[in-house]
């Protein structure tokens, strides 16, 4: 395929072309270049190019945009009404005749552009600056010469400061030291929209504006004075048509052969275009484009600054809203009603920040925030997050649809200068999610202590993955005992974490992050060939030392199946793996499966336990009556024994028994074993528990009565 100049192929540089010639039209007739039009576009080109080329390179950088803007003032395209010209065209066309192998997504290349025109407009305004304030100085020079020379040769120096004078594109002024105005430029009568006749009726201390800097009137007065030279400031001044001009104002001191203050010269510079350039594309950075709220940009700025006032009485308030099942209306109705209903939500919670001191902001996707400064005190901040939750009851309309909206709040409400923003931000997000799990359509406040917890749920959340990987898990074990003879009739193994930070993890702490990350599955695994390759080491130790158990009760290891794991499809294929390696029979696995993830379970849930407990592995019925399903049920469980929760047991404790619970336990037991399940019976912790669980006939029981959980080789030595 055929090439063309600056790396380009002919398609390529066809469309670039085309855009050059747009480019030229538009710029040149604002343009004060000595080069004729065709002319004009040939040295557009390769900036059209090198534009194009950034647009799509990778790394996306806009810095080529700067260049190309200083470039655009090396060809004399210095007049200011020449910058929108140069912009709106990149705007419109840049990215429609600019392509590459690979295009860009609509709303990456528009952002890119963006940023395209904010660096050219950077280039133009710095290189400008650079060339207006060579032109300055090289005018305050002539001006301070032509002064001097009205000493010395009045005619020469006259003629030669008005050719300066007149012939100038910045507006001069030249006042006396009482601030009369003496004589102005053309160019300067041009800024103000007046006559050079009336700007010579006027003193410079009439133009005080309310945008005036704050130094500027301190700095006028040090110079008539006599005690400075010069200063330079932005300054805004009143036209007659009601606009506002903006001038890059620099003020010099004109003084006598003596050394006195004579005069005060003005150099005024017309910066109001740039400035509403730099306004708009201002707005555009800290304002959410679909719903015109502050985005979290200009959110960030203002929170920093209320959060870095240094002043501690002062005080904050922030509401973090987030809609309720949002995602279900984007993927059930599209991204379009979704827009419409975000804009709904905006103009509603819009409409209760009604102080000046209450800012709402969208700060991406269903995401709102409302910031009150110095509020009265905490009911202000719950009051607003109340009016938000009142404000949203009220169904929205779109598109015909009546669509109803909840949504969840979480509120921090304190001092300044306590805490950071990011430290801020998190407290509400984690506060949020709190009113969320709570059932959502509700806001609750910041708890330092719930924060605390969401932070080391986070922190065991985010090192889980690598955790299995780093050998950081272990198992320790807990004998089963049979009731009839005190004998190890097996152990339940029970995982641990030894965290770098925290130590040694009870499986309270993350089996339920697992379970939802769905590491579970992962770690499941490991826990069942760690234990099966255990209890097959216990068999050998007890074959070496002439202890052989009967094959029809061997020395059984428990192992715990999580509910993301009976679900999952691999279940069977994974531990039928895991025996076969190992060596040992399937009568040597128990899975405890509890109660509560078999309730309501259909046959196709259940056949992958079936087909284990077909081959012969275990099925215990684990935490057994904490769920509540019915005893009929049990039938048609693949359940090969019950397995009691602890809670059945504290009423053992007394002396005597507590009879209901006694009876309540002999009838489960009697039960289960008409059904011909055994009972296992967990948390026994003392002998009159033991005995009394013994007398209503139980098979196993496990519990720190009998022995706490401990490493392998301590349980090897009960089993000998």
């Amino acid at each position: 395929m055929s090439t063309a100049p600056y790396g380009l192929k002919t398609s390529e540089k066809d469309g670039l072309r085309r855009f050059a010639t747009i480019w030229s039209r538009a710029v040149y007739p604002a343009t004060a270049t000595s080069m004729n039009r065709v002319e004009f576009e040939e040295y557009l080109l390769p900036l059209a190019g090198r534009l194009s080329e950034a647009l799509h390179g990778h790394p996306f950088s806009p810095a080529v945009g700067i260049e190309v803007g200083e470039a655009l003032v090396a060809a004399h395209c210095t007049d200011p009404a020449s910058l929108p010209h140069i912009l709106g065209v990149v705007e419109s066309y840049l990215v429609l005749y600019s392509s590459a192998d690979a295009q860009l997504p609509v709303d990456e290349g528009r952002a890119r552009c963006s940023r395209l025109q904010h660096a050219i407009a950077a280039g133009f305004s710095r290189s400008l600056r650079e060339r207006t304030r060579s032109e300055q100085e090289a005018l305050s020079r002539a001006a301070l010469a032509a002064q001097t020379a009205v000493e010395e040769a009045l005619h020469t120096s006259e003629t030669r400061f008005r050719a300066v004078f007149d012939d100038a594109t910045i507006g001069i002024g030249i006042a006396d030291m009482d601030g009369r105005i003496r004589d102005v430029n053309e160019a300067m009568a041009r800024m103000f929209g007046r006559s050079q006749e009336e700007l010579r009726r006027r003193s410079v201390n009439d133009w005080v504006h309310p945008g005036d800097a704050p130094d500027l009137w301190r700095m006028h007065r040090e110079l008539v004075r006599g005690e400075r030279d010069h200063f330079r400031v932005e300054k805004p001044y009143p036209r007659p048509d009601g606009t506002v001009l903006w001038t890059n104002l620099t003020f010099s001191l004109l003084r006598g052969a003596e050394g006195e203050p004579r005069y005060q010269l003005a150099l005024m510079e017309d910066i109001t275009e740039r400035r509403l350039l730099h306004l708009r594309l201002r707005y555009e950075a800290t304002h959410d484009e679909l719903t015109g709220l502050p985005n979290r940009t200009l959110f960030t700025e203002r929170l920093e600054r209320v959060l870095s006032a240094g002043e501690h009485s002062r005080r904050f308030g922030v509401c973090y809203l987030d809609i309720d099942g949002f995602k279900a209306v984007n993927d059930s109705l599209g991204h379009a009603v979704g827009d419409q209903l975000l804009i709904s939500v905006a103009e509603r919670l819009q409409s209760c920040a009604t102080s000046p001191d209450q800012l709402v902001a969208r700060i991406g996707g269903d995401e709102f925030v409302a910031l009150i400064t110095d509020p009265s005190g905490r009911d202000e901040v719950t009051e607003l997050a109340r009016q938000a939750l009142a404000a949203l009851a009220t169904p929205i309309t779109i598109d015909g649809r009546e669509l109803s909206v909840r949504a969840s709040i979480g509120i921090v409400e304190g001092p300044s200068g306590e805490l950071g923003p990011a430290e801020v931000m998190r407290s509400a997000d984690i506060t949020m999610y709190r009113a969320k799990d709570g059932g959502g359509n509700r806001y609750e406040l910041a708890d330092p202590d719930s924060d605390a917890r969401a932070i080391d749920r986070h922190s065991l959340t985010t090192r889980l993955p690598g955790a299995l990987e780093r050998d950081e898990f272990f198992l320790e074990y807990q004998p089963l005992i049979r009731m009839s003879d005190g004998r190890v009739d097996g152990a339940e193994a029970l995982v641990r974490w030894h965290h770098p930070v925290h130590g040694r993890l009870g499986p309270d702490r993350f089996i339920p992050l697992a379970e939802h990350t769905g590491l579970i599955v992962p770690l499941g695994r490991w826990v069942l060939e760690q234990a099966v390759r255990q209890a097959c080491t216990w068999e050998k130790q007890l074959a070496a030392i002439g202890k052989v158990r009967d094959p029809a009760q061997p020395l059984r290891v428990n192992v715990n199946l999580s509910p993301r794991q009976l679900h999952h499809p691999d279940l069977v294929s994974d531990t039928v793996a895991v025996l076969e390696t190992a060596g040992v029979e399937p009568s040597t696995l128990c899975l405890e499966v509890t109660e509560s993830a078999l309730i309501g379970a259909d046959e196709d849930e259940l056949k992958p336990l079936r087909q284990l407990a077909e081959m012969g592995v275990e099925i215990a019925l684990d935490d057994f009556g904490t769920g509540y399903s019915n005893l009929a049920n049990l039938r048609r469980l693949p359940a090969t024994t019950l397995k009691l929760d602890r809670s059945f047991t504290q009423g053992l404790q007394k002396h005597p028994a507590d009879p209901v619970d006694v009876t309540f336990v002999g009838g489960i037991v009697s039960l289960a074993h008409a059904l011909g399940l055994r009972v296992t019976v967990e948390g026994v912790e003392t002998e009159a528990q033991a005995h009394q669980l013994r007398e209503l006939g139980c098979d196993t029981a496990q519990g720190w009565y009998y022995a706490r959980p401990a490493p392998p080789e301590e349980i090897g030595c009960w089993t000998k």
